[in-house]
């Protein structure tokens, strides 16, 4: 083994290439400059003995490196009391920062080593140090819910509401992961419930998202506000209404929560329901004066969401509620186009039949049929045209329906477009006809198909 963990020799640097422990991987190519110390290795290893002669053999106990930083961290991070214990007591600095969890008290909280996060504290770690991905300490033990080492840095003087880290602070991380004790604690020692920041912009978001009624009912009993702005779905009532989380959605909007606020991923919580399919948040929502036809978002609206999802149930109940089929907006431009793209066939129908106008411009393939013919969608392509979609509508991505059946290779669309009087000589998109896209492709069916139909072999 010392023979492998010995830095003269090509064993070691073999042995890491072949299989990182640190990065489970392999990576033949992998320089020497790009790998830490045997010492890093042993430490991460569990290797007591190896770790206690490299020590002997005068290794930088402090040296820089691999995925947790150094070898103290590593140790630390691998729950590996008896290694930390004696890199501490040779020397280690237990401040020392960088890696995944930024130092070693980070990774013992992390992980829920109570011993080791308790040693590394007497040996004088700064338990507000910040940095790594969870921010803190307190950020990191919260996150994972280890609750007496949440205690022990509150009684050692962690801030709770030091910010930071992905989660913003710790309250916020106790509150995703639905660790009542700690949000509780964490309360109690002062944690400001409406503190902004991190991936869902506060406690009451995080506890949303994740379904944790208990902890929503305790930040809004503290004074939240329902209706807080930020974070990745803009406010709490929107994460609940993505997630389909009936109680909280219904408890916000007791207390309070607009349901009609703009902001995040999916513009508002109507949208975000009816992106997820989510029956009876959507129905609450409408019952609660969700406007149907609010603008924002990936989708631009509710019905184009629910569309591109083929959420039937809901689909008709935003129309039945007054949604407008034709309004535009979102990546697909209006409903029909994202229900086209995706081959929805009832959900096409059904717009169609409500008045949705097959010939509406916008998104990114300018219209439906484009849409459909980009992806195959033979119904949905014939219904369209029956309805009198223009075969030769200029617009989006491929400029028009033939080119983009022509790209895709899609022979029975092609034949439908020709039959309809698609023009196999009109220009525009990305390859400029229909002829040319055939041929980057390499579909020479449908290359000799337009031919045929009189597509010009000359045009550039």
């Amino acid at each position: 083994m010392m023979k492998l963990l010995t830095d003269k020799n090509n064993a070691f640097v073999n042995w890491v290439r072949i299989y990182d422990i640190d990065r489970q991987s392999m990576d033949l190519q992998k320089q020497r400059n790009e790998i830490a110390e045997p010492l890093y290795y042993a430490s991460l290893a569990g290797l007591t003995e190896a770790s206690y002669v490299l020590l002997e053999m005068r290794a930088d106990i402090n040296a820089q490196g691999g995925q947790y930083g150094n070898a103290l961290q590593a140790a630390s991070y691998g729950g590996h009391g008896a290694i930390t214990k004696l890199l501490v007591e040779r020397g280690a600095d237990v401040n020392a920062q960088g890696g995944y969890c930024g130092n070693a008290l980070q990774a013992a909280s992390y992980k829920g080593y109570d011993a080791i996060a308790k040693l590394l504290i007497e040996k004088g770690a700064d338990v507000s140090a910040q940095g790594g991905n969870c921010g803190n300490a307190l950020q990191a033990a919260s996150q994972e819910g280890h609750d007496a080492i949440a205690k022990l840095l509150i009684e050692e003087g962690a801030d709770a509401n030091a910010q930071g880290g992905m989660f913003g602070n710790a309250l916020q991380a106790a509150s995703l992961g639905g660790h009542d004790a700690i949000a509780k604690l964490l309360i109690k020692e002062g944690a400001d419930a409406n503190a902004q920041g991190g991936m869902f912009g506060n406690a009451l978001q995080a506890a949303s998202f994740g379904g944790h009624d208990a902890i929503a009912k305790l930040l809004i009993e503290k004074g939240v506000d329902a209706s807080a702005q930020g974070g990745m779905f803009g406010n709490a009532l929107q994460a609940a209404s993505y997630k389909g989380h009936d109680a909280i959605a219904k408890l916000l909007i007791e207390k309070g929560a607009d349901v009609n606020a703009q902001g995040g991923d999916y513009g508002n919580a109507l949208q975000a329901a009816s992106f997820r399919g989510h029956n009876a948040i959507a129905k609450l929502l409408t019952e609660k004066g969700a406007d149907v036809n609010g603008q924002g978002g990936m989708f631009g609206n509710a019905l184009q969401a629910a569309s591109f999802q083929g959420h039937d149930e809901i689909e008709k109940l935003l129309i039945d509620k007054g949604a407008d089929v034709n309004a535009q907006g979102g990546r697909y431009g209006n409903a029909l186009q994202a229900a086209s793209f995706q081959g929805h066939n009832a959900i096409a129908k059904l717009l169609i039949e409500k008045g949705a106008d097959v010939n509406a411009q916008g998104g990114d393939y300018g219209n439906a049929l484009q849409a459909a013919s980009f992806q195959g969608h033979n119904a949905i392509a014939k219904l369209l045209t029956e309805k009198g979609a223009d075969v030769n509508a200029q617009g989006g991505m491929f400029g028009n329906a033939l080119q983009a059946a022509s790209f895709q290779g899609h022979d029975e669309i092609e034949k439908l477009l020709i039959d309809k009087g698609a023009d196999v000589n009109a220009q525009g998109g990305r390859y400029g006809n229909a002829l040319q896209a055939a041929s980057v492709q390499g579909w020479n069916a449908i290359a000799k198909l337009l031919i045929e139909g009189g597509a010009d072999v000359n045009t550039s």
